[in-house]
């Protein structure tokens, strides 16, 4: 499969739709190195080229990969192909900068991505829809089996598996979920919650990962070290924090429906109607308006089918996606009006929000 070819399955595959409204997504990515290489950063050209030769085939060999979506090397995708898949979340930012002696395989289903010279020789990851660290620690795990079966990785008795970044250095795993957490932000509640993760020694982060704002109210939480714990300890923290922060989500949804069901008809209201009606539209503002969008779904102020809709325009109305679908380069402006459109057509034929019911403010005689 072709980059083009994404575009036909716009939201990307990762599984089965889960049940999980708050969780959008979850990861498992694991970081290895060969031993007696250089690390990426360090590694000289013809080094990277002898560390692709050496894993790029067996990662192919993979029962996991046949008929894999993506099985190239990174100085053959366009800017634009890369950034596709930045949006997909298959490689990360800093893998699309890369060029010679860089790749990437991917699995048919889009669940497995194996991103080689990385920071790491090999970042491996695995990424479901929903609420799904098992299932995706799972996949990672068996990969990362059969892998060593063929590959020597650098690994320390003492310290486990060593990488290019000290705090991966240990498991070299990182287990993160896409939260969408649109009530939480509007009752001001957001920071509170990232500081209590924080000192939990996790990570909050943005759409995109590090250095990334919380467009459309998605927040990625992870963890931070990987040693001096086992690959169960940590996803079981981290599931046990990320339950917490749905019952926070949870009832800050009931308390917004109880107390500022104005605010909520009014939030919903106001993003279907821009949406449906405006002719240029920024990214940020899409990805917001949608946000709350997908927050009347789960209200049900929009019939449930309305969520795959949004979800994909999350993706679809990203700015390499824009452009792929037309095949050619655009400016900011042009990106706007194509957009808007795009969101215009796929939400033609949508009813209103239905109302949310409001109490009526109490009387001074019923207060006496």
């Amino acid at each position: 499969m072709k980059i083009s070819k994404l575009l036909k399955n716009p939201s990307g595959s990762k599984g089965e739709p889960h049940s999980n409204r708050i969780v959008v997504s979850s990861r498992v990515r694991l970081a290895r190195n060969l031993q007696r290489f250089p690390f990426p950063g360090w590694a000289k050209k013809a080094d990277r080229q002898k560390i692709i030769e050496t894993i790029r085939p067996v990662v192919a060999d993979l029962p996991e990969m046949e008929n894999a979506a993506i099985n190239e090397i990174m100085d053959q995708f366009t800017v634009v192909d890369k950034q596709v898949l930045v949006e997909r979340h298959l490689i990360s930012r800093e893998h699309a900068a890369k060029n010679f002696g860089s790749g990437v395989v991917i699995d048919a289903n889009m669940n497995l991505s194996l991103m080689i010279n990385e920071e790491d020789h090999l970042r491996m990851q695995a990424i479901f829809n929903g609420l799904e660290l098992e299932s995706a620690w799972k996949m990672i795990s068996k990969v990362d089996n059969e892998l060593e079966e063929t590959l020597d990785f650098a690994f320390s008795q003492k310290l486990g598996y060593l990488t290019a970044c000290p705090t991966n250095v240990g498991t070299g795993m990182r287990a993160s979920a896409m939260l969408h957490l649109p009530a939480l932000v509007l009752s001001e509640q957001i920071n509170q919650i990232i500081q209590a993760v924080n000192k939990l020694g996790l990570a909050v982060r943005g759409l995109y990962g590090e250095g990334t704002e919380a467009s459309g109210n998605l927040f990625q939480i992870s963890n931070q070290t990987t040693l001096g714990e086992t690959e169960a300890e940590i996803i079981e923290r981290l599931r046990r924090v990320i339950n917490q922060i749905i019952e926070h989500e949870e009832n800050a949804r009931a308390t917004l429906l109880e107390k500022r069901a104005l605010t909520v008809n009014d939030q919903v209201g106001r993003s279907f109607g821009i949406l449906t009606n405006a002719y240029s539209m920024s990214s940020k503002e899409s990805m917001n308006l949608l946000s709350m969008m997908r927050l009347g779904v789960d209200l049900g102020m929009f019939d449930e089918i309305v969520r795959s809709i949004v979800d994909e325009l999350f993706i679809a109305s990203q700015p390499a996606h824009l452009q792929k679908s037309i095949s050619r380069k655009l400016n900011a402006e042009e990106r706007d009006l194509l957009r808007g459109e795009l969101i215009r057509d796929r939400l033609s034929l949508l009813e209103k929000p239905k109302i949310r019911k409001i109490q009526p403010p109490e009387s001074n005689e019923e207060k006496a």
